[in-house]
């Protein structure tokens, strides 16, 4: 019996060693549902949030500029409204131009590399997980124009309904900053950035190219050219 018991431990199944196997397991199965894939959402985040900017900076700046040397609430809400359209188009092409044409070189990659790889099966398991994080054209050509769309309106909007000159200039100024450090809080709230940060260089930006367009504008009108 003596001889015979170590064979019989042996034997003997651990209850807590398969509870601790099985609590690892669905710890392991849990862990990535939580998870966040922030590079995945950088590839619509970067497209909406500098369509927002863009659509928010251009539009401002090009009122700006023709608030400069025409005084006409008509001339900067058309000038406003031309902006948008021809923004909104320019952004949608150029994004989608440029996310396929990434779409293609990475697809082309994993082609030549499925077909160099010996190991077959498990080559083909990991390019479809790759495939997932593949940018989508048309979602990032959208993304571009509607945010570029939603940052041109506010500027538009905000100096519509604004008949004294200067008030409409200054007004327009204020929303346009307001926005900026809106753009830039959510950016840096989905993609986990510095938030002071992000709205510092949100507002810089906008503000050097108001001024800028409007100082140059300012200073051509001052040659004698007139609108």
């Amino acid at each position: 019996m003596a001889a015979g018991a170590p064979n019989h431990v042996g034997t003997i199944p651990n209850p807590a060693n398969g509870t601790t196997d099985q609590n690892k397991q669905t710890q392991v199965t849990d862990v990535p549902r939580n998870v966040v894939d922030y590079w995945q959402r950088a590839q619509w985040l970067r497209a909406a949030v500098l369509g927002a900017n863009d659509g928010l900076v251009s539009v401002a700046s090009l009122m700006m500029g023709v608030g400069a040397v025409n005084k006409d609430a008509k001339a900067m809400l058309l000038a406003g409204f031309a902006g948008l359209v021809a923004g909104a188009c320019g952004m949608a092409i150029g994004e989608f131009v440029s996310v396929f044409t990434q779409y293609e070189v990475e697809v082309g990659q994993m082609k030549r590399d499925m077909i160099k790889s010996e190991q077959g099966e498990r080559d083909l398991e990991m390019a479809m997980e790759k495939g997932k994080s593949i940018p989508n054209p048309m979602q990032a050509a959208l993304a571009s124009a509607f945010s570029f769309s939603i940052g041109g309106l506010v500027p538009l909007l905000s100096g519509s309904f604004v008949s004294v000159y200067k008030i409409r200039l200054l007004v327009i100024v204020v929303v346009v900053s307001l926005a900026l450090v809106a753009f830039g809080s959510v950016g840096s709230l989905l993609g986990k950035t510095p938030m002071t940060r992000s709205c510092v260089r949100f507002m810089i930006g906008g503000w050097m190219a108001m001024a800028i367009t409007f100082g140059l504008t300012k200073l051509l009108s001052a040659g004698g050219l007139e609108i």
